[in-house]
């Protein structure tokens, strides 16, 4: 089993800037993909953006792109997302997930759709005010 802890989320004013942490622990070796996706209320989960643990190669949002950025500590098995010039738009619960199937089955879309993902975090909010 995997265990996906998020932290700091937050309440911040619009164009504020927000770093989320998440530490996975449980399980031997790295997962496949780390990734970010987020709810608001009423709407469904979207993708945020995620990273390829092996190489470092990231995806994003286009909703995001530019603003945030996603990376990884090795040392402490932690994915991090760096979100900047924040919206109001933004507010929603961010959850973290972890993927750890075999990489063969994976294709270039496939970090950006929940269903890759076998592990998530229970969800931290982000609140941005206008």
């Amino acid at each position: 089993q995997v265990q996906l802890v998020e932290s700091g989320g937050g309440l911040v004013q619009a164009g504020g800037s927000l770093r989320l942490s998440c530490a996975a622990s449980g399980r031997a070796g790295s997962a496949y993909l780390m990734g970010w996706f987020r709810q608001a209320p009423g709407k469904e989960r979207e993708f945020v953006a995620a990273i390829r643990w092996s190489d470092g190669h990231t995806y994003y949002a286009d909703s995001v792109k530019g603003r945030s950025t996603i990376s990884t500590d090795n040392a402490k098995n932690t994915v991090n997302l760096q979100m900047n010039s924040l919206k109001p738009e933004d507010t929603a619960v961010y959850y973290c997930a972890a993927a750890y199937g075999d990489p063969l089955t994976y294709y270039s879309g496939s970090a950006y759709l929940p269903l890759t993902y076998n592990y998530w975090g229970q969800g931290t909010q982000v609140t941005v005010s206008s």
